[in-house]
């Protein structure tokens, strides 16, 4: 059927997502979800939602969660965009705002799904390495550019740049838009959003997935100058004006209000974050410094392929990358104490 193919998809390499595979006991510790549940307050709010009005369109405009999260990160409704998870949110800005003459920049070892949308809206780029201990160094972006995405803290590093460092590369790039991809910024990060009012060219873009756990819901968003949501407004208006749900508006709205237990079952994470990191250094690991839900590790005496494998045999799955510079690397999800339990006491027999 491949001949009934455009020439695009012909090119075409998709992103690859991380396994979902059911098999009973497993630890899933590959896709960096939460190991909570929502907001209490969410779930309830998503039941209140199963009623007759699902046989209406869900507003187009998002208008209460828009000004739900502008009084909650204290911007104008005007600066908010929501979409269908953070991934629409970013493939929206990749053709709004990030296709130019000159190439758009990004890390060497990031997202890896920057380079397929780059693919297919045919926007060039050129990847800038991280340093010697997998830092982005903000100097580095001082070449001529189209534009700039960043994810802070990055990924699968984990590693954050500080808002000051940020504030220097907007400064750099200021005839540019720059996109901050803070999908885990929540568990260590420093976010930029203080930074919008006085950088148009800034956009921020967050998810819901991670520290509020809403990964099933599929609920993102950007705040920006209102220039710049306006472009993500005519492609979601060129492609799909009702990207939201009922239900997740009103699980997304109730989340943002539960402050509470966001923060609560944050902190639980980071601490959680902490015990693995100590548990691999006592297995000798090499653990990058990590403000994500996750860490990124490796291990001198074991290749990254066949400690995945291996620990894949006694069902305790993680997300191993075949690529330059962090082969021999394993992105590790925060589970819970069980879970990293269980990972620590496999990782010990295996070594």
């Amino acid at each position: 059927m491949s001949r009934f193919w455009s020439s695009l998809i012909h090119d075409l390499e998709p992103y690859v997502p991380g396994e979902q595979p059911t098999v009973p006991d497993l630890v899933k510790l590959n896709t960096n979800e939460s190991p909570f549940g929502p907001s209490p307050r969410a779930l309830e709010a998503i039941r209140a939602a199963a009623t007759d009005d699902l046989r209406l369109y869900p507003d187009p405009g998002a208008t209460a969660l828009r000004d739900t999260l502008a009084a909650y990160h204290e911007v104008t409704a005007e600066q908010v965009f929501v979409g269908n998870g953070s991934d629409e949110v970013l493939a929206h800005s990749f053709a709004a705002l990030l296709k130019h003459e000159a190439p758009l920049l990004f890390p060497d070892i990031t997202y890896s799904f920057y380079p397929v949308w780059c693919r297919l809206f045919g926007i060039a780029y050129e990847t800038v390495p991280l340093d010697d201990a997998m830092r982005v160094r903000v100097s580095d972006y001082r070449r001529p550019a189209g534009a700039v995405i960043l994810a802070n803290p990055n990924a699968p590093t984990g590693i954050a740049l500080s808002r000051a460092r940020v504030a220097d590369l907007l400064r750099d790039h200021s005839g540019q838009p720059v996109v901050i991809d803070e999908a885990y910024v929540d568990f260590g990060g420093e976010t930029v959003i203080p930074l919008v009012d006085s950088h148009p060219n800034l956009l921020v873009v967050r998810t819901m997935s991670k520290s509020r756990a809403l990964a099933g819901l599929r609920v993102g968003y950007a705040i920006g100058d209102a220039s710049l949501i306006e472009a993500l407004n005519r492609v979601k208006d060129s492609f799909n004006s009702y990207p939201l749900g009922r239900s997740a508006h009103s699980g997304a709205i109730a989340s943002v209000e539960d402050e509470a237990y966001f923060q609560q079952s944050r902190a639980r994470v980071i601490e959680l974050r902490e015990r693995l990191n100590q548990g691999l250094l006592r297995l000798g690991f090499e653990v990058l410094p990590s403000a994500a839900n996750f860490v990124f590790a490796r291990h001198p005496g074991h290749g990254g392929a066949a400690l995945a494998a291996a620990l894949r045999e006694h069902a305790v799955l993680v997300r191993h990358f075949a690529k330059p510079r962090i082969s021999d690397y394993l992105r590790i999800s925060v589970g819970t104490e069980a879970r990293i339990a269980r990972l620590l006491s496999v990782l010990a027999n295996i070594l």
